[in-house]
């Protein structure tokens, strides 16, 4: 059962991060934020199963971003997040959990990057407005 619902919710993570895209194309930041968070959402709820299933096993200190990391624009963040699930997946259905469990939780900490970015544009926008 834990397994199943782990799948479901890395398999919905992917489809709410299309949405963002498709959410980003059209410039809908608001949107993007949504979908991105419904993903991260998602996300925790897969990690917190593997916790349950792993329970022996700590995230490494490189399952982390590496803080200095270049990439500070939303969409390569959103794209490597999205590739990041899908590869998730298939280690998953390959019964490779502690890859699958790997990716999932970097690809976390690359939608949690988005939100903070986003965070700052949209209030760096209600200054310039206001």
């Amino acid at each position: 059962m834990k397994q199943e619902n782990i799948f479901k919710a890395i398999t919905s993570a992917i489809a709410y991060l299309e949405d963002s895209m498709e959410a980003l194309v059209k410039k809908d930041e608001k949107k993007v934020a949504h979908f991105a968070w419904r993903a991260a959402s998602d996300l925790e709820y897969a990690l917190f199963l593997f916790s349950l299933m792993h329970q022996d096993e700590t995230e490494s200190p490189s399952w982390k971003l590496n803080p200095k990391s270049k990439q500070l624009e939303i969409e390569p963040l959103l794209i490597s997040a999205q590739d990041l699930l899908k590869e998730a997946k298939n280690r998953f259905e390959a019964d490779e959990l502690h890859e699958a469990h790997k990716k999932t939780w970097i690809a976390r900490g690359q939608l949690l990057k988005v939100h903070d970015l986003l965070e700052k544009k949209l209030k760096k926008d209600e200054k310039t407005s206001s």
